[in-house]
């Protein structure tokens, strides 16, 4: 046996390997996993858990979220780019100093994204999901936030009542029927309940909304993606708590965005 080391496999075999098992932009995907990769065996090994269908995210173990570098694991939910766009429309209505709630957290890519450059803030997330609140924690702690495992409003301190200016809430809004449909990444690598939001979709959501009032600063906004049609059910469950709703559409990231404010 010689010792050395296996050689790295070259960006021409890591591309047929990926455009092989179906990849469309293997060459990107080639490029990311050859500069993540620390060693041969490691990107080796990362190639063929990428071509055995693990969402790339997963594989890289981080994801790119409005510039930043988010650690994503296996099992939690992989931010999308389109919910940039909720970030987006969350960072106008800050106000200095802001308390800012990240709800259903997965791994912590919005929180940290809206603070992302503010000299001072506080900053909670949550999640239900064991799994997710460790990967959050890996992300939101460094940032300067605090992570709490719960259903919902349920872990927060109950400091936070009535406090809060800006309460993301990337609930799961996929109808239970529809779920099977989703790309096999997500179907088959992220956890159910960060996909599934019942039978309408929007269980989940009017749990939020209901609770939400609670939390909320006056003037605070909640913030949450839907899609086009289930546009008008989620603006109602916003009106039934006694928030006022608005709609923010991207056609650019195909986001669609309802904001809650309570009144001051």
């Amino acid at each position: 046996m010689s010792g050395h080391a296996p050689p790295s496999p070259s960006p021409e075999s890591v591309v047929s390997a990926l455009r092989a098992a179906g990849c469309v932009f293997a060459e990107d995907e080639a490029e990311l996993i050859l500069s993540t990769a620390r060693t041969p065996a490691e990107a080796t090994a990362m190639v063929e858990r990428r071509a055995a269908g693990l969402p790339l995210e997963h594989v890289v173990g981080w994801a790119a979220f409005r510039g930043l570098r988010i650690a994503v694991e296996p099992g939690v939910f992989v931010p999308r780019r389109r919910t940039e766009f909720l970030v987006g429309q969350a960072a106008r209505l800050l106000p200095p100093r802001p308390v800012v709630v990240d709800l259903c957290c997965g791994s912590g890519a919005l929180g940290v994204a809206l603070v992302a450059g503010l000299d001072a803030f506080e900053l909670h997330a949550a999640d239900v999901e064991p799994a997710a609140v460790r990967c959050a924690r890996r992300n939101v702690v460094p940032a300067g936030g605090h992570v709490h495992e719960g259903d919902l409003f349920d872990p927060l301190p109950a400091g936070l009542r009535g406090r809060v200016d800006v309460l993301l809430a990337n609930v799961p809004y996929v109808p239970t029927g529809e779920v099977g449909l989703l790309p096999a990444e997500a179907r088959t690598h992220e956890p159910r309940v960060a996909l599934d939001g019942g039978a309408d979709g929007l269980d989940v959501l009017r749990r939020v909304t209901a609770e939400a009032p609670r939390w909320l600063a006056p003037g605070g906004r909640l913030l949450f993606e839907t899609t086009e049609r289930q546009v008008a059910d989620a603006a109602d469950a916003v009106a039934r708590s006694g928030l006022t709703a608005t709609v923010a559409r991207s056609e650019e990231l195909y986001a669609t965005v309802i904001i809650g404010a309570r009144p001051v």
